[in-house]
């Protein structure tokens, strides 16, 4: 047996799983950098989807022209700037660190406040954004997705003509938060509820919840009549 021979074999092999390992590592960190980007940028789009400004070509510039300030609420309700990076995960968010994002946005030089809500569905997890008018009151606009919802049923939700039924919908009744999703059919407030998806019932449960927990969160800010 050449000894010397295995040896550089060896070291050879030692040295290619290191050059390897350290490749695929950059490659890795690269790729988590655009990804991270991606997200960010999809995030942008999914808010300003909800002030109604869709199909945007570069959302950067669109997010900039309308969001005016990523804020934080307060426990007595007011608003405070977010300092911090630009969150994606608002669940995580709000679990593990009580930070409640509030988007300050202005169209057509009317103020209007975007809210993250996250709920689950009947197959996974499903989330969205709601815009009220600056009366804190008045639904401008929602968005709403899912990871995996049954086609022509519960993903409807991510449909334009579910969404469009929440506009000029009223979020609170009585300082309570009202504004939700009835059985297809069932609608007894209309100036607070919108149909639920036929076909999808499981689903529009559990938009409902979302919206009701979600919002539930911002009562100390719906119901602040101090200006912002």
């Amino acid at each position: 047996m050449n000894t010397n021979s295995n040896s550089y074999t060896i070291i050879y092999a030692s040295v290619m799983v290191v050059i390897v390992a350290f490749l695929l590592a950059f490659v890795s960190s690269s790729l988590r950098s655009i990804q991270n980007k991606n997200v960010e940028l999809d995030t942008k789009k999914q808010i300003l989807a909800a002030l109604n400004i869709k199909n945007v070509a570069d959302a950067e510039a669109e997010y900039n022209k309308y969001v005016k300030g990523d804020m934080l609420m307060n426990v007595d309700g007011t608003l405070t700037e977010n300092t911090g990076a630009f969150a994606t995960g608002y669940e995580k968010e709000a679990k593990e660190h009580q930070r409640l994002h509030v988007f300050v946005a202005e169209v057509d030089g009317e103020t209007k406040y975007v809210f993250p809500v996250y709920g689950a569905g009947l197959w996974g997890a499903i989330w969205g954004y709601v815009a009220l008018n600056s009366d804190k009151d008045t639904v401008y606009g929602v968005y709403f997705s899912h990871a995996s919802e049954t086609p022509g049923l519960g993903a409807e939700i991510a449909g334009q003509h579910f969404q469009n039924e929440f506009l000029g919908k009223k979020t609170l009744d009585n300082g309570e938060v009202a504004l939700g999703v009835v059985k297809n059919g069932k609608v007894e407030k209309p100036d607070f509820q919108v149909d639920g998806i036929s076909g999808g019932t499981i689903t529009s449960v559990g938009v409902d919840a979302m919206l009701k927990t979600c919002l539930n969160s911002y009562k100390s800010f719906l119901t602040n009549n101090d200006e912002e």
